[in-house]
């Protein structure tokens, strides 16, 4: 009898907050600058010097614990955190593990086992046999990265596939990002993700051994990697063996993993209290600004469909601010649209059309709120069909026409003559006695074909649901 699994996944996710400056020295943060410029004594590790912590870097901290309704510490500490790669100059890392800033947190399904701060390592870049050490492999380390200040937030293992990880991940993004500590790039690195995978018998409450998955900057490929590693296991206990703990990557280009090392436990690092910081006790004033929240992502989401938007909508709509002001700028611009026509509108026809014009960024839109709710209203007015809206919104994305001013240059205002629709309608059946004939015989689908002769004898002028009644009472159904 074959053994069904369960999957059981936790996350460890770095954000890299957005201050001016590192964590611990004065220098510079920057993104694509030349290697090794934005560096002094202290991020270097040279002798005898001291760390400073950076004061942003903590108010922006307790920003994220806020926004994951975590338990905000009131006296948090640093440690060291040992280990020897060419990436750390000092040889340990400092970081957070005996008491950070943020405990007992959630966000959605997902329980919040802390948050604490820390400083990132140097980037390292295996140049290979073509790379700047000519006819050998090397690896070269930009320490302009090390030092940044990052939160590592920790969940409990309460995900159970990469589908989940994915739609999770999003919401966690989305959430900092509205924050404004983080911009959240995952292909620059300001937001990376480490997933920790065992797999256990459906029903059965003990956790199996763990492996993980590092540094991948794609939640797409987050999923596939979870996925793989999924099938991995399972495939290994099936075949008599067992999993071994271990750190792993994930190649989404082939769809392949690979062993990296053996996974270290928290011993292996040789935790010791980081003697150069004293506790951190954030002030009042510091608790309650990280507490004067925005409206985040999950709030925004659930607002908006219980005013009537579609979930998927709403979900879409609540991760970009920029598109939720949009959206609300609609509703403003005529209090008659139903929330949930708007949605669909601005998530389905105007976000495709934006698309469609070189992926135009909604900021650079030559449409504003007020014109793309008069649009809304002609249709909905059933001034306009569906589809002449379509043909309008073309015209006004491409050059900031009037929604009006189109309509009425194009000749695409609805047929508002039931008599003259009709004679339409019944040309139209004459024009196609196949199909006619198919749906007197009961094949209701073919109709399609009819309402399609209408809307191009009319120009798409005629309104779907009266060509669809006419029809329908002239073929005598």
């Amino acid at each position: 009898m074959s053994t069904e699994y369960d999957a059981v996944i936790g996350l460890e996710i770095h954000v890299q907050l957005s201050t001016k400056t590192k964590m611990f020295c004065g220098c510079e943060l920057s993104f694509g600058d030349e290697p090794n410029v934005h560096t002094c004594p202290i991020c270097l590790a040279h002798p005898g010097v001291l760390p400073v912590p950076n004061q942003t870097a903590f108010e922006y901290a307790l920003k994220i614990g806020a926004a994951l309704d975590c338990e905000l510490s009131p006296v948090s500490t640093f440690d060291r955190k040992n280990y020897f790669y060419p990436d750390n100059p000092k040889a340990y890392q400092i970081t957070q593990a005996a008491t950070p800033f943020a405990i007992d947190g959630r966000l959605g399904q997902v329980r919040i086992h802390h948050a604490h701060l820390e400083e990132d390592a140097a980037k390292t870049i295996h140049t290979g046999g073509a790379g700047r050490i000519k006819g050998s492999d090397a690896s070269l380390v930009d320490f302009n990265r090390g030092g940044t200040p990052l939160v590592e937030i920790v969940t409990e293992p309460d995900l159970r596939s990469g589908s989940e990880v994915r739609e999770w991940g999003q919401l966690l993004r989305a959430t900092i990002k509205q924050l404004g500590v983080s911009d959240v790039n995952m292909e620059e690195g300001s937001l990376r993700c480490d997933a920790n995978i065992s797999i256990r018998p459906v029903g059965s409450e003990t956790l199996g051994t763990k492996t993980e998955l590092k540094n991948m900057n794609s939640f797409r490929f987050i999923e596939r990697g979870i996925e793989a590693e999924i099938a991995r296991q399972k495939e290994v206990i099936a075949s008599g063996g067992a999993v071994e703990q271990e750190t792993l990557h994930f190649d989404p280009s082939t769809g392949e993993l690979h062993s990296l090392r053996s996974k270290e436990e928290a011993h292996d690092y040789r935790y010791l209290p980081e003697p150069d910081l004293v506790p951190v006790v954030p002030t009042q004033a510091m608790l309650e600004e990280a507490l004067k929240l925005p409206e985040l992502p999950a709030a925004r989401a659930a607002r908006y469909e219980g005013i009537g938007v579609g979930e998927q909508a709403a979900l879409l709509l609540s991760f970009e601010v920029d598109w939720a002001e949009y959206f609300e700028g609609v509703l403003a611009a005529d209090d008659s649209i139903e929330p949930r026509v708007a949605a669909n509108w601005v998530t389905g026809e105007f976000a495709a059309e934006l698309r469609k014009q070189d992926d135009q960024p909604l900021a650079e839109s030559k449409v504003d709120p007020a014109s793309l709710a008069k649009l809304i209203g002609l249709v909905a007015s059933k001034k306009i069909s569906h589809g002449a809206g379509k043909t309008v919104l073309e015209a006004i994305v491409a050059d900031g026409s009037d929604p009006e001013a189109v309509v009425a240059e194009q000749g695409l205002e609805q047929i508002s003559d039931s008599g003259e629709l009709e004679q339409i309608v019944i040309q139209a059946i004459e024009d196609n006695p196949k199909p006619a004939e198919q749906v007197r015989s009961g094949n209701e689908k073919a109709i399609g074909a009819l309402v399609g002769a209408v809307m191009k004898a009319t120009q798409g002028r005629a309104d779907g649901g009266e060509v669809n009644r006419l029809l329908r009472q002239h073929l005598g159904l």
